[in-house]
C-alpha cells in the first residue's frame, strides 16, 4: 500500500496504510476503547468497558473468522490507527452477508484524512473479496457520520441515538 502525507502539527506527516499483522490483533482492544465516541464534556467511560459482550463482539477471536479482515496506519512504525470488519450481530448489524465496520484513530491523528483514507482501502479490500455491502453504526452526534456519507454511506435506520449506515457497491 503506498505512502501518503498529511498535515500535522504544523507539518507534513508520512503515513502508510497496511493490513494489520496476527501479532497485531490485540491492539484492536486498544482501538476499540479509542472508537466510542465520547462527546465533549462527558467523561470518558472507565477502560473495563471494552470487556463488555456487546463491544467485545468486535475483537474476540479476531482473525479465525473468514470475513475478519484488519487494516492499520502507520506513522514512522508506530501504529496510529485501525479499520477493522466481520460479520457480527452488533449495533450495525444488517445481516449476515454484510460485515459490520470499527475504526478508530489515536485523537492527535484525527481531522488529518487519514481515517477517510484508511475507510477507502477497506472498502477497495472489501470490493477484492467480494463484498458489495458494509455497515456501520455511529451516534448521530459524531462529527465522522460527514465522512462516512462522503465515502458514500448512507443512512438506512436509527434510533434515539445513532445511525446505522451502509455502503453499497455502484451505488455511488
Amino acid at each position: 500500500m503506498k505512502n501518503r502525507m498529511a498535515f500535522y502539527k504544523e507539518k507534513f506527516m508520512e503515513y502508510s496504510i497496511r493490513k494489520m499483522t496476527v501479532s497485531e490483533y490485540p491492539m484492536l482492544n486498544d482501538f476499540l476503547y479509542e472508537a466510542i465516541f465520547i462527546p465533549d464534556g462527558i467523561e470518558p467511560p472507565p477502560r473495563n468497558i471494552i470487556t463488555s459482550p456487546e463491544l467485545q463482539i468486535y475483537v474476540d477471536r479476531f482473525g479465525e473468522l473468514k470475513d475478519d479482515f484488519a487494516l492499520v496506519a502507520e506513522v514512522e512504525k508506530k501504529v496510529v490507527g485501525a479499520v477493522w470488519v466481520r460479520i457480527m450481530n452488533d449495533y450495525g448489524h444488517i445481516d449476515d452477508k454484510t460485515p459490520s465496520l470499527a475504526i478508530s484513530l489515536y485523537k492527535e491523528y484525527r481531522g488529518q484524512g487519514i481515517g477517510t483514507d484508511m475507510m477507502k482501502e477497506m472498502l477497495s479490500l472489501l470490493k477484492a473479496h467480494g463484498y458489495k455491502r458494509v455497515s456501520l453504526s455511529v451516534q448521530k452526534t459524531n462529527y465522522a457520520v460527514e465522512m462516512y456519507r462522503k465515502i458514500g454511506f448512507d443512512i438506512v435506520r436509527g434510533n434515539e441515538e445513532e445511525w446505522i449506515m451502509l455502503w453499497q457497491e455502484g451505488k455511488h
